[in-house]
């Protein structure tokens, strides 16, 4: 299966070691991490690289790198993962190649600052839905996040998500959003 999806202006690439660059430059960014974790040190995140390029269910569930078509340059990553219920971060012993991870799965994305509001969060992870109905059996995603990150919301509405009101994830109560295969079924169909 190939692993390497395209946008219209995006490369999106399994994350490997080579990444770490990119890693970096958002996990020591206060404005990046604000919605989903704590500042990290060079340390912690060399330490999750092995976690962060893991792949389970054949590659397609996992953390890919987000970056320009033409130039290269790195924006982000954008993943599929087992979404956390009682643990307060992502289990990536999960993550085994050719199964499936049990539970739910969700859509996440994080981009350096110089990246947003150009629309890549979205672009990708409507990519990324995309991938997800068709390469997997998966009949249904998931997202969450905090209830200020109004800018989180806008991608998600405008990939298809609805929200699914409150579900207990990453240890505490959170808004869901939810969008299921025969909704984005409909959705194709209506163009």
């Amino acid at each position: 299966m190939n692993l390497e999806l395209y946008t219209e202006r995006l490369r999106l690439t399994p994350l490997s070691d080579a990444d770490f660059d990119i890693s970096l430059e958002m996990f020591k960014d206060p404005k990046v991490v604000e919605h989903f974790c704590d500042l990290m040190t060079e340390e912690e995140i060399r330490g999750e690289m092995p976690n962060w390029t893991k792949r389970g269910a054949d590659g397609c569930i996992g953390i890919w790198c987000s970056s320009d078509r033409m130039t290269g340059e790195k924006y982000g990553s954008v993943m599929l993962l087992p979404m956390a219920i009682e643990e307060d971060d992502t289990n990536y012993d999960l993550l085994v190649p050719g199964e499936m991870p049990p539970g739910h799965i969700e859509v996440g994305y994080a981009l350096k600052c110089s990246a947003w509001g150009k629309g890549f969060a979205t672009e990708a992870c409507k990519r990324f839905v995309q991938f997800a109905f068709e390469a997997t059996q998966l009949n249904e995603l998931l997202a969450t996040l905090e209830e200020e990150n109004t800018a989180s919301v806008s991608v998600l509405v405008k990939a298809g998500f609805v929200s699914n009101g409150r579900m207990f994830c990453y240890g505490e109560d959170s808004p869901c959003y939810r969008l299921t295969r025969s909704e984005w079924v409909e959705q194709q169909a209506a163009g």
